[in-house]
């Protein structure tokens, strides 16, 4: 019997605690480093209408975005993330969420 994926594995802690979003962070990054950026996006999507408040998600959901090449979503998804870290008082995540923002807007790839 072959041993479990990581997405497996990862699917399963998911399953065992719903409430809680690391383990939906994992999954996302684990299917952007696949190359599976489609689904991806969808994880991460989910994630943010789950946990909006989960401020790591943004700059890695809009990394995904821009190599999809969709960078009025990744705007989008900047700006939503600049005001969860703002809420959080994290201004680390916020100044790095600003300068993607910056670097989109700028025409360059962010990230």
């Amino acid at each position: 019997m072959p041993a479990p994926s990581r997405l497996d594995a990862i699917r399963k802690i998911m399953e065992l605690t719903p409430a809680d979003p690391f383990p939906r962070y994992g999954f996302a990054m684990e299917l952007k480093n696949l190359g599976r950026l489609d689904e991806s996006h969808q994880a991460f999507a989910d994630l943010e209408a789950k946990s909006p408040d989960y401020v790591p998600q943004y700059l890695m959901h809009h990394n995904v975005l821009v190599a999809l090449a969709r960078k009025p979503e990744a705007r989008a998804v900047c700006e939503r993330g600049i005001a969860a870290a703002g809420r959080k008082g994290d201004g680390h995540a916020q100044g790095e969420l600003q300068q993607a923002l910056d670097a989109l807007d700028g025409g360059e790839d962010a990230g």
